[in-house]
């Protein structure tokens, strides 16, 4: 399972011109799920992202998490996180999860991380969705549950 995690002053998705999910301060999370996830890797990703400290202290250290700035998520799901570049020009997609088992990991991390009582909206799993965000800093990481596995 693989997160894009942004820290951002507003975000928003929409589908067919109808907003779906929209967060002031927070993170947007593009969450990619990988042919063998399970729920435990989208539980440990999901209390990754929420306790991640990459907002602002009083000093202007980043040393504060989601729920210390009243901040909330949004999380949008994106296949293409797994694509594979190395051959050719088109982007592979096979270590992507079929979208039945996406669907439900996808699901499960948002379970996961509604449960740490931080405010959670979503986009709509596969459609085609239009993002807006606003990149605070900017602050974008990158997490995989193979590197937080090993750590």
């Amino acid at each position: 399972m693989r997160a894009v995690v942004q820290r951002v002053r507003e975000a928003r998705v929409t589908v067919d011109d109808q907003l779906v999910g929209a967060i002031g301060t927070g993170l947007c999370v593009l969450l990619g799920v990988a042919a063998g996830d399970s729920p435990a890797e989208a539980e440990l990703l999901g209390r990754k992202v929420v306790g991640l400290r990459v907002f602002d202290d009083d000093a202007g250290h980043m040393n504060r998490a989601l729920d210390e700035v009243g901040g909330a998520l949004l999380v949008v799901s994106q296949f293409t996180l797994h694509a594979d570049c190395r051959r050719g020009r088109r982007p592979a997609f096979t270590a992507a999860a079929p979208a039945a088992d996406a669907q439900a990991l996808y699901e499960h991390f948002v379970t996961a991380v509604r449960a740490s009582r931080v405010p959670v909206e979503t986009g709509r799993f596969q459609a085609r969705m239009a993002l807006s965000l606003v990149n605070d800093g900017p602050v974008t990481i990158i997490l995989d549950t193979d590197e937080l596995r090993a750590a």
